[in-house]
């Protein structure tokens, strides 16, 4: 009998088929939902089978069952009632099993970046100037600590990075070296304050979209 070269990707197909019966973009975000789940628990797990992850997960056709179910189209075949509430309790509990930190944490590190920066900068005129630093650090822990979660989709955290890292940071260097030191002082805070709207902003965002 001929076996698959990737379990995962079988597995998949399998959701998805036999969840036809939903929206479009609800079956591709409980597809990658799943796919992304499959590529955290490698990574964490690096010994573990790929049919071991999968069984975890659940047989493919409870999920799409529980899916379709959530989303009133239950059809004929559905498995037992006990059996989708259990796979629907593994689903939800699965980010908060994962999850080793707080979604809150990245997003507060990613806002308070540039507080952090603007508060302990002393100047360019000092050997040492500890604001960009602490505001360098935070950011990039933030990013590090939000692409590593699993309270996010891929996209949302691509979306996130670029909002509150990449965007910031390319305009702050952008004004600098084109300002130079003839900038006014209202002028810089201005646009620092339009930077942290942004990165209030995406927070907020990223807050309400995580999977609890």
């Amino acid at each position: 009998m001929k076996t698959s070269a990737d379990p995962a990707r079988d597995y998949l197909s399998t959701v998805e088929r036999e969840s036809s019966a939903l929206p479009a973009d609800r079956r591709q975000e409980l597809l990658a939902d799943l796919a992304e789940h499959i590529e955290v628990t490698r990574t964490e797990r690096p010994d573990a089978a790929i049919g071991e992850i999968l069984a975890e997960l659940g047989d493919p056709r409870t999920i799409a069952a529980t899916a379709l179910a959530e989303a009133g189209n239950g059809t004929t075949g559905t498995p037992a009632r006990s059996d989708v509430d259990a796979s629907a309790r593994r689903d939800v509990d699965a980010p908060t099993r994962r999850g080793k930190v707080h979604p809150l944490v990245p997003l507060l590190m990613l806002t308070l970046s540039l507080p952090f920066t603007m508060i302990f900068s002393i100047g360019p005129d000092a050997a040492f100037d500890p604001g960009p630093v602490f505001g360098f650090l935070f950011r990039v822990t933030g990013a590090v600590l939000l692409c590593t979660s699993v309270h996010w989709t891929a996209v949302q955290k691509t979306t996130g990075v670029l909002l509150t890292v990449i965007v910031p940071t390319t305009v702050i260097v952008t004004w600098n070296l084109i300002s130079g030191s003839a900038a006014g002082e209202i002028a810089a805070l201005l646009g620092n304050l339009g930077s942290l709207a942004l990165m209030v902003g995406t927070a907020v965002w990223l807050w309400r979209a995580r999977r609890t």
